[in-house]
């Protein structure tokens, strides 16, 4: 039995047919210098880190990629010299 096509137009995504575009997702401003994201600026580091001491992922910080490694870096350099915890 040969198998049926699909014929409407649609994509991956499953939206059919539509050409309208995504908004795209606004650029985060970025309150500090790339120079204040040290392990030793405590302060800077406590305002991405949870009460239980996670590290927030980019989806909450906004932050571009650099940034983001940039400051888990600080922030696993800051718990092992036990400056946040």
């Amino acid at each position: 039995m040969p198998r049926k096509t699909n014929t409407d137009k649609s994509d991956s995504r499953g939206r059919r047919g539509t050409t309208e575009k995504r908004t795209p997702r606004p650029k985060p401003k970025i309150d500090f210098t790339v120079d204040a994201l040290d392990f030793k600026n405590t302060n800077l580091l406590r305002t991405f880190v949870t009460d239980q001491g996670r590290i927030l992922p980019r989806k909450y910080t906004g932050l571009p990629a650099h940034y983001q490694r940039r400051l888990n870096r600080a922030i696993k350099r800051a718990r092992q010299m036990l400056l946040v915890k």
